[in-house]
């Protein structure tokens, strides 16, 4: 594609998990729990996952389908505040095509017994690649991909 373009969204994503804020931020900071979740579609191969979590650290997760395209997310954490507060940069690129850089904040409240989330993204989408309802379309999947995790793995907060 020669024609250079920017197409700026942001959208919201409210979801209540029975778990409390303690387990659903450890959901984000803990790499083995991640990994359970935070995944492609079902048949996606992953070539690396690496999380270092913590202010100014880097996360990175490459991986598609068997026989590409190649799926790149590369994140930096701007903000963590435990059980609260998870604010992320991040680019998304396709095989050597960058197709998207996006501010994402994740909030966290008690609610009940259980937890609120608030998950936000403020998204630059490139040159034609990427739009913001596909983008909002997976994060509703990992966000009940996490779901799902949440209701698995056993109460340890």
């Amino acid at each position: 594609m020669s024609e250079r373009s920017v197409t700026h969204a942001t959208f919201t994503i409210e979801r209540t998990y029975d778990a409390s804020p303690t387990r659903v931020f450890q959901a984000f900071a803990d790499p083995t729990i991640k990994q359970r979740w935070f995944a492609g579609p079902e048949g996606w191969e992953e070539e690396q996952s690496e999380m270092d979590f913590r202010v100014g650290g880097r996360e990175t997760s490459r991986g598609g389908p068997k026989g590409g395209p190649v799926h790149i997310f590369e994140s930096r954490y701007q903000d963590i505040v435990p059980n609260e507060r998870i604010i992320f940069a991040y680019d998304m690129h396709v095989d050597d095509k960058r197709i998207s850089v996006s501010l994402a904040t994740v909030e966290l409240e008690p609610k009940g017994a259980g937890t609120r989330l608030v998950f936000t993204e403020q998204g630059a989408f490139l040159d034609g690649y990427d739009d913001a309802g596909s983008r909002e379309h997976g994060t509703r999947e990992l966000l009940d991909a996490l779901g799902t995790v949440l209701g698995r793995e056993p109460a340890r907060a």
